[in-house]
């Protein structure tokens, strides 16, 4: 019996550093990278785009099983490229307002089942890193290691503020704060998938840490599991 591709799975709410930390890990590895909100991001836009409303479960499963999307490698080692029917929307989807469009289909239990096979498809060789929601408790659950980020919600929004007007992008902090806090509630208190760590899950505090530090912590646990398995 073939043995499965190793996945890392990264976890955690908006704010935490996810995102960063696993491109960081997957060039440091060598490994594939799959950014699981960006899935949903597109949807989003897709659903915009389309004219499909974010009330429509039945037709937003539709969009989401025929989703038209790619991932492009960058030669850069950063952030692929991602393309919706052909078209580059790798800014487009990182707006404020795509991210709270994300959480509500994200919400619908449809959508996710219809999203699921997509994301497990990328667990090729040599091994995936994955940052998400649910990527340790349900798209992999048999994941190698599993790490769940934890930052405070005013760390968070001041980390997300700074993002943001570095990329010339014009926010209200304090909307910010209330933007995230209401989306943590959904991810939360979704039926389908909430957002919580997985019970094996290896949770990191990033309140106090820089990127570079979290991944440290990252990577010594990866030599801890891989060192004995391997």
């Amino acid at each position: 019996m073939t043995r499965k591709k190793p996945v890392i799975t990264i976890d955690g709410a908006s704010g935490t550093g996810k995102g960063v930390v696993g491109q960081l890990v997957a060039k440091q590895l060598g490994w594939n990278l799959l950014d699981s909100g960006a899935l949903y991001r597109v949807l989003a836009l897709a659903a915009q785009k389309h004219g499909v409303s974010l009330e429509n479960e039945p037709a937003l499963q539709v969009l989401a099983e025929h989703l038209d999307v790619q991932f492009k490698a960058t030669e850069t080692g950063t952030a692929p490229e991602i393309l919706l029917e052909g078209q580059n929307v790798t800014h487009d989807i990182r707006t404020e307002k795509m991210g709270n469009a994300a959480s509500k289909v994200g919400a619908l239990p449809s959508v996710r089942i219809a999203l699921l096979s997509r994301q497990r498809a990328f667990r090729e060789a040599p091994g995936l890193v994955t940052d998400g929601r649910d990527m340790g408790t349900v798209v992999f659950p048999d994941a190698d290691l599993k790490i769940f980020l934890t930052a405070t919600p005013e760390e968070r929004a001041r980390r997300r503020y700074t993002q943001l007007k570095e990329k010339g992008i014009n926010v209200n902090l304090g909307s910010l704060a209330l933007e995230l806090a209401e989306r943590d509630r959904r991810d939360q208190e979704r039926s389908v998938a909430p957002l919580r760590p997985a019970v094996d899950a290896v949770c990191i505090n990033t309140d106090h840490l820089t990127i570079d530090q979290v991944v440290e912590h990252i990577m010594l646990e990866y030599r801890k599991i891989f060192s004995i398995s391997h």
